[in-house]
């Protein structure tokens, strides 16, 4: 059997493999400032050895002609028999760059093609001592660390799904959609048993929590709909690429290994778990005792002792689950300099391409988050820096011309504060000229003349969150489409986090991103409409205010209400949510989304609570993150604020 069939083994490979290359291309970056550090050296020859030697048993005889030319060219190096030059670190950046394209080609499943012979021949003519004859024109470039915006094709299966689903929901009367903006549901059509079971997995004992279900958003899906569009799907045969599909586009499809060496492990340290295991055996003896007092009461034993004994035990259970939920969210955490790492060749890349000296220095690599953050940290993370080489940092001539050290500084931070974790990108380059962003969104037409005004500093900094918003005239590979901060802001506040900038002309920007630790337990406000509860992160609450009649105002048709001299609009949230408002609400939530502020009137508040969200599995109605359950076993529905107000305010 070839050992790419073997998938756990393969998959194992490119896992280790991968945090291999991670730590080669960091230390990459630190050889280029201390060319002559043994110990680097000597850690680089080892990495790409360890590639080469599992790369061997894999039988990817591309991935070890590679390595073998590299680690030869560092034996020699490492020896002081060459002296590392620029024209060599280039050679050596491609090298890796062509390994990370072959580990891609690998997870789909398929033996890596050659590199480059222009790369290979400059390899040979480093290990010669020939260096100098290298054509930089001639290496190949590496293969870009993420792209601006990703294009993926649609499989046909796509459209099918989609007409089976309207198909069946005409025959059944059922509303499947989109979730569009606007879109009414009848209230009594929503399935509140469906929820309840998408929440929890099982069905209710008890229909009683759809008499108190009301319109939540668009739409609800049929699960029977759902059964139903499976079985067609299944009955079809499997999508094939067409012929003239280009190769590159190919190799870059997910598998099911990437899929697996990506998304479904995490390193924890043994003891982490060896502490899980001891609260399990803890929990269950406290399960034990519980079951003999139960026993006890049921035989009618009631007294004063037993009464005692069992608020006791209930008091350690209570008291082990909380450490035990806090071990396993401890266990998920991971160091955001596993990720931190990457983005060095990444500066180096990008500064090298734009003609610019930048360094990149990295500060609370130890600080840590869950796992799940971390990931969706990535992208946002990569365009901040790519940003900050590329607009933040000027050019050698203009930091000379400026008085400025030659070499342009980004300072990427994490720490931790409170229950959130803080990360800053910083950089010593031009700044930001506010009077500048304004003509630009202007020009662009993304607000009016009549809407500039005279905005404030901060009111412009915030116009390069506007989609389509960009200060270049002319798109390079690099930046100019408009798309980039955007999509971070979106992705920051997806993960209920905020994002903040300050910059001063001639001295730099820095960018702060703040984020809950985990999304895992949520901390929420519980909050009442009738008889029905409904909770909302903490994170968009503000404060909360008595709505007195006198106090509210109207502007435009819309009630407001004044808060410390700002005019806030008054929203209904039983209206937001398509309910049927049948009493006046009596107190308000201001909340915040982004920079949108409100205040939201409800009936009554519950209190504050922290929740596990369960996800909707294929019911999923706008304005809902999640689902939780309360105390008394009813659905208690998570609300997305983002999604609620789009479009409103």
């Amino acid at each position: 059997m070839s050992a790419f069939e073997d998938v756990e083994l393969l998959q194992d490979f490119l896992m280790e493999a991968g945090e291999l290359l991670e730590d080669v291309d960091s230390k990459l970056v630190e050889l280029e400032q201390s060319p002559e550090d043994r110990e680097l050296l000597a850690t680089v020859f080892r990495g790409f050895h360890t590639i080469k030697g599992g790369a061997g048993f894999l039988d990817a005889k591309a991935l070890v002609q590679l390595c073998h030319k590299t680690e030869n060219l560092f034996d020699k190096l490492r020896s002081f028999e060459l002296t590392l030059s620029a024209e060599m670190m280039d050679s050596i950046m491609a090298a890796t760059g062509e390994v990370h394209r072959m580990f891609g080609e690998m997870r789909g499943g398929h033996q890596p093609d050659p590199a480059p012979d222009d790369l290979l021949h400059a390899l040979d003519l480093a290990i010669e001592g020939r260096a100098g004859e290298i054509k930089l024109s001639s290496i190949s470039e590496p293969e870009e660390v993420v792209a601006e915006v990703q294009e993926v094709a649609i499989d046909p299966l796509e459209a099918e799904f989609d007409a089976i689903a309207q198909q069946y929901a005409q025959e059944n009367n059922l509303q499947i959609g989109t979730s569009q903006a606007g879109a009414s549901v009848d209230p009594d059509e929503l399935d509140w048993p469906a929820l309840y079971e998408a929440a929890v997995g099982v069905p209710p004992k008890e229909l009683e929590q759809a008499r108190l279900g009301a319109q939540m958003a668009t739409q609800a899906v049929s699960k029977q709909a759902a059964a139903v569009i499976k079985a067609k799907v299944a009955d079809k045969p499997a999508f094939k690429e067409p012929e003239h599909a280009a190769p590159a586009a190919r190799k870059k499809a997910p598998s099911p290994v990437a899929a697996a060496a990506e998304n479904s492990t995490i390193r924890v340290d043994t003891a982490r778990f060896d502490q899980i295991l001891n609260l399990s055996g803890e929990i269950g003896l406290t399960k034990n005792r519980l079951n003999c007092l139960y026993e006890t009461i049921a035989r009618g034993d009631r007294g004063e002792d037993t009464i005692k004994t069992l608020d006791v035990v209930v008091n350690q259970l209570d008291m082990l689950v909380s450490d035990l939920q806090a071990a396993v969210m401890k266990a998920r955490m991971q160091p955001v300099g596993r990720v931190f790492q990457k983005y060095s060749r990444l500066a180096r890349d990008v500064s090298r391409q734009l003609g610019k000296d930048v360094e990149l220095v990295i500060a609370g690599a130890e600080t840590e988050v869950d796992k799940t953050i971390l990931e969706e940290l990535n992208d946002p993370l990569i365009h901040l820096v790519r940003n900050a080489c590329d607009h933040g940092i000027e050019t050698i001539e203009e930091r000379k011309a400026a008085g400025k050290d030659t070499k342009g500084i980004v300072n990427l931070s994490a720490r931790q504060t409170g229950d959130h974790i803080v990360i800053e990108i910083q950089d010593d380059g031009k700044g930001m000229n506010p009077s500048v962003l304004r003509d630009k969104a202007v020009a662009k037409g993304l607000i009016n003349a009549d809407e500039a005004g005279s905005p404030s500093v901060q009111d412009c900094l915030q116009l390069i969150f506007l989609p389509g918003f960009s200060t270049k005239d002319q798109i390079s590979d690099i930046s100019g489409r408009g798309v980039g901060m955007d999509v971070v802001k979106t992705n920051i506040q997806r993960l209920n986090g905020r994002i903040d900038i300050d910059s001063e002309l001639g001295r730099g920007s820095r960018i702060t991103i703040s984020l809950p630790l985990t999304l895992a337990i949520l901390p929420v406000l519980m909050l009442k409409l009738e008889e029905q509860i409904y909770s909302l992160p903490l994170s968009c609450v503000r404060e909360i205010i008595p709505i007195e009649e006198d106090r509210v105002q109207s502007v435009s048709g819309k009630p407001t209400m004044v808060v410390r001299g700002e005019v806030l609009p008054l929203l209904d949230l039983a209206a937001l949510i398509g309910r049927r408002i049948t009493t006046g609400p009596k107190v308000g939530v201001l909340a915040i989304s982004g920079n949108k502020k409100c205040i939201l009137a409800v009936d009554t508040l519950v209190g504050q609570d922290e929740v596990m969200i369960k996800p909707l599995e294929g019911v999923k109605p706008k304005g809902v993150a999640g689902a939780t359950l309360s105390g008394e076993g009813l659905l208690v529905l998570v609300l997305e604020l983002r999604e609620l107000l789009e479009g409103i305010i």
